[in-house]
């Protein structure tokens, strides 16, 4: 079987916030509707911050059979 992928960069703002549960749950849910299943979630590093534990954001990887 073959698949196809799909990668979607969420973020807060401009300056590294964290991820709303509910923006990454509707993210989920909108993407599942048109058939897609989460692969994995990656943190993305904020380039230039001083410090542990700063993200800009994170990458959903979403997979699904290929029509």
């Amino acid at each position: 079987m073959r698949y196809e992928y799909k990668v979607v960069q969420l973020r807060e703002g401009m300056i590294g916030g964290k991820i709303s549960g509910d923006k990454l749950e509707k993210t989920l849910n909108d993407h599942a509707r048109q058939g897609w299943q989460l692969k994995a979630i990656t943190a993305t590093d904020v380039k230039g911050r001083v410090g542990p534990g700063g993200v800009e954001g994170i990458l959903v990887t979403f997979e699904r059979p290929a029509s």
